[in-house]
């Protein structure tokens, strides 16, 4: 059950993984093909893309997304959103590069992991602002059908993501 202030449905895909002890609360929505791990604690409103995997006691803030083939180590805090193909660990999350193995096992060819890992450098290494960076990705993803996603989710945050 959801609230009326929101879109008043929680949602749970296809084809999940929800291991024991795991806590869905109010208007969440979670995508198919995830793994939520022992623990996993998802406060209201949180929205898990596709291909997601948590790791187990990862805790996510109200409000938060975790983006398609995104990773959380165990015991992460998240307090922001987490882009797409990121993986995060720590409290608070902090990025600690791609999930290139998750991706591989999807089927996305090495071209395609490159452009993401370069996506990922423009985003977190480049030494650029946060909209600075997002408008490269941007131009980007013009080229490179596989940065579409990131692009699309950086321009589409609202809460902002995990630096």
């Amino acid at each position: 059950m959801g609230t009326a202030q929101d879109i008043g449905v929680t949602r749970v895909g296809s084809d999940n993984w929800v291991m024991a002890y795991v806590h869905l609360a109010h208007d969440c929505q979670i995508g198919s093909h995830t793994v939520l791990a022992n623990s996993v604690t998802l406060a209201g409103h949180v929205t898990i893309e596709d291909h997601a995997i948590l790791g187990g006691a990862t805790l996510v803030h109200q409000f938060c997304r975790i983006g398609a083939h995104a990773f959380t180590a165990g015991g992460s805090v998240v307090l922001r959103d987490v882009p797409p193909f990121v993986m995060a660990g720590g409290n608070s999350a902090q990025p600690h590069g791609i999930n290139s193995e998750g991706l591989k096992r999807r089927g996305y060819d090495a071209a395609a992991i490159d452009a993401i890992r370069r996506g990922y450098k423009t985003l977190y290494r480049s030494g650029l602002g946060f909209e600075e960076a997002r408008q490269a990705i941007a131009e980007q993803a013009r080229e490179v059908e596989a940065l579409r996603t990131l692009s699309e989710f950086l321009a589409s945050s609202e809460r902002g993501i995990i630096r």
